[in-house]
């Protein structure tokens, strides 16, 4: 894939991607060569691992992890703002039960607990920025 671009003015962009193998890309942006290898979960781009941020794109109701001890912590997939916590520390929740709503790029989330539990932490108050990642609360 060829690309050749102007931006406002400047000189244009040139860009060249090459699939060499499955998951593996050999680029030419502007005459200088990079090799990029996507291993599943990051990039390796010429030999530094860069972690993948969270797609805006890739909500899924989600936004929560399980830790190996049973722990669910429910963490923002993006920046944003807490809009509304729906629990409260010691709340009883259900499996797709909301618990955080984030406003981000002008679209409210709910996000859910993935199964039933307890609330034992809310990290966040409600108008906070957060950042991609950040632990909101934790459920038991």
């Amino acid at each position: 894939m060829k690309r050749e671009e102007s931006k406002q003015g400047l000189a244009p962009e040139s860009l060249d991607v090459v699939e060499v193998e499955p998951g593996a890309y050999s680029v030419i942006r502007n005459g200088r060569s990079f090799s990029i290898v996507f291993d599943g979960s990051d990039f390796v781009i010429d030999g530094v691992r860069t972690a993948i941020p969270p797609d805006p794109r890739d909500w899924r109701g989600g936004g929560s992890e399980v830790a190996a001890g049973g722990s669910q912590r429910i963490t923002a997939p993006m920046p944003g703002r807490v809009v509304s916590i729906l629990v409260s520390v010691g709340d009883t929740v259900e499996a797709g039960s909301g618990v955080v709503v984030v406003e981000a790029m002008k679209m409210q989330n709910e996000l859910k607990s993935a199964r039933a539990g307890t609330v034992v932490s809310i990290h966040v108050k409600e108008g906070a920025t957060v950042g991609g990642g950040e632990v909101l609360a934790t459920i038991e």
